[in-house]
């Protein structure tokens, strides 16, 4: 073993010695070995690709995985080494805060000796000589000796991972930096501390040690300090949306954990905290009611764009003036006063989308008396009517403005509370929010704004409204989809997407347009996270559908077929993510030829 200046700190090189003296070997150098220019020969790390030439690679371990009726199987080739690592040495004499691990562990761990691996430091002048130094004898008598507590912070830690970081950034964060950074933490802190009851805040105190770790860029090994986890693993490009999953997950103060699909963890725990802290009847009842009334609103909105679905331009505005004037009516002579106050703003806003549709194709402007319109219905919820405003003012190429509007949304767009409200369809409704669920004491009709977003619908005279890849949504269905739609599907003549990723859609064409490429390639992160997260999305298929049009844009035509592929099987009829495919599908043979 050399371990000299030039060498990262937990790797060496390996030399290879005569057969008869302990003394360097001489000879040529073949494809197992490298000669320097002194003439000294040093065995290359490369010899994991021959020994394990039928395996796929990762790290220094040969991997055999997803063959059917065969174990998954990990085979790491290494090097007993019967000493204790010279770099080590340090570690056994400092004398830990926590008094973990005890002089008797550390004792046992100096006689385990070690082993090196062959995999070199990412970077490095001498990545392909290289041999890491592994100490996993010593790693695992300290992992037999973790309290249960201590055990359930590292597979936390685990789930974590898996759920939240590993599905958009592989191979960044690994299962070892995790175990790392509870050694770290468990030496750092009293024993006392280790408890049960005190599991999320020992799971935090972890989660933030690793936030540190990744904000620096550095994750020390814990018995070789010196050798660095994070070198080179960690882009520029991917450390600010990993420090933003980070700081959701610790700010939600163990929330996240049940969003875990892992082993059903997030539905068991959802069912145990509702076994512990049960949520009184009238509560249940106060905040179903409060969302039957949104989804009410919704519904007869619905019903409304039922009659103006075929309408023309000047068709649509004559009726919607009538429904304002009936809905004034009702108002002033009390009759179905809340319903009035709901619908009204609405009905406003669809008559000013309307107008702004007809002025932009013959003026491309918006008139002053339709944005006058729009504006009265914008507190209607959270998020929906505004984005048809923002829609509006992107396709006047007003895109300063539009990203105003955006930043508003964003900024009221609270994730933890927001419900989204889509009565279009029939679909399985997950759990609410929690923090929709805590309102009940303030359920009237005005907490709505603040709480529910609805679907954003465009109706087809409005289409002059709607950025060029969501038009599609319009003219989804060909005359043998027709043949599959009943009476309450439409809804289908109509472009209409969930507020939230629409939210993020309109933000990438924004940020594209301004040139801002960090905050175009963060939006398209939350519009990824969106679909995959969000459990009450009732447009999944039209939201898939925009992010393979982002994926267009961003020249990854796979990752678009993907996302299209994706969309057909939650909608396999009446779904624009067929016109999506030929189109692209088309440009790609025209490409080639």
């Amino acid at each position: 073993m050399i371990q000299d200046q030039s060498v990262s700190p937990g790797y060496c090189l390996l030399q290879p010695l005569r057969n008869d003296v302990p003394l360097p070997a001489n000879g040529y150098s073949n494809q197992y070995f490298f000669k320097d220019r002194t003439g000294k020969l040093f065995l290359k790390n490369s010899v994991v690709y021959i020994i394990n030439r039928d395996s796929e690679i990762h790290g220094p371990a040969g991997t055999h995985q997803g063959q059917p009726g065969f174990k998954d199987i990990d085979k790491v080739f290494a090097l007993q080494c019967t000493t204790w690592p010279q770099q080590a040495r340090q570690w056994l004499d400092q004398k830990d805060e926590g008094q973990w691990p005890s002089a008797e562990m550390k004792q046992y761990c100096s006689r385990t000796g070690c082993f090196v691996v062959c995999v070199g430091c990412r970077g490095s002048k001498y990545e392909q000589l290289e041999w890491r130094i592994s100490t996993s004898l010593a790693e695992r008598c300290l992992m037999f000796n973790l309290n249960i507590t201590q055990i359930h912070c590292y597979v936390l830690m685990k789930v974590i991972l898996k759920a939240y970081i590993t599905p958009f950034f592989q191979d960044v964060i690994s299962s070892y930096m995790c175990k790392t950074v509870v050694f770290h933490c468990i030496a750092k802190t009293h024993s006392t501390i280790w408890r049960k009851n005190n599991l999320l805040s020992c799971l935090t105190h972890c989660l933030y040690l690793l936030y540190t770790n990744i904000i620096n860029e550095n994750c020390p090994h814990f018995i070789i300090p010196g050798n660095n986890l994070m070198r080179g693993k960690i882009s520029p490009a991917v450390k600010p949306y990993i420090l933003e999953i980070l700081n959701n997950i610790i700010n939600s103060e163990g929330v996240a954990l049940l969003g875990i699909k892992c082993d059903a963890l997030g539905y068991r725990l959802h069912d145990k905290f509702h076994n512990l802290c049960p949520i009184k009847t009238s509560a249940i009842i106060s905040v179903t009611l409060l969302f039957n009334l949104a989804a009410e609103k919704s519904s007869t909105q619905i019903k409304t764009y039922k009659f103006l679905k075929d309408s023309s331009p000047y068709e649509a505005v004559e009726k919607l003036k009538n429904y304002i004037s009936k809905a004034f009516y009702c108002q002033y002579e009390g009759l179905d006063k809340t319903v009035s106050l709901l619908l009204l703003p609405l009905y406003c806003t669809t008559l000013g989308s309307v107008l702004a549709s007809r002025n932009i194709c013959q003026y491309n402007t918006v008139s002053a008396d339709a944005l006058k319109l729009i504006s009265l219905g914008l507190s209607t919820d959270v998020a929906s009517s505004k984005l048809k405003l923002a829609s509006i003012l992107y396709c006047v190429q007003e895109i300063q403005k539009a990203d105003l509007v955006l930043s508003e949304i964003e900024r009221r767009y609270d994730l933890q509370i927001v419900e989204p409200v889509c009565c279009c369809h029939r679909f399985e409704r997950k759990y609410f929010k929690q923090g929709f669920c805590q309102l009940y004491d303030n359920y009237n009709e005005e907490v709505l704004q603040y709480t529910t977003a609805s679907c954003v619908r465009f109706l087809p005279c409005e289409i002059h409204c709607v950025p060029t890849e969501l038009r599609y949504e319009i003219f989804r269905s060909t005359q043998e989809d027709r043949m599959f739609r009943t009476e309450d599907d439409e809804w289908m003549d109509c472009a209409v997407v969930d507020s939230l990723p629409y939210l993020y859609f309109l933000q990438y064409k924004v940020n594209s347009h301004l040139g801002s490429h960090d905050k175009k390639q963060a939006t398209l992160f939350k519009l990824i996270r969106t679909i995959k997260k969000e459990p009450n999305l009732g447009h999944r298929e039209t939201a898939l559908n925009i992010l393979g049009k982002c994926m267009e844009q961003e020249g990854r035509a796979g990752d678009a077929l993907q996302c299209y592929f994706m969309s057909l099987n939650v909608r396999r009829r009446n779904n624009a993510a067929k016109i999506h495919m030929r189109i692209l599908l088309s440009v790609l043979i025209n490409a080639r030829t």
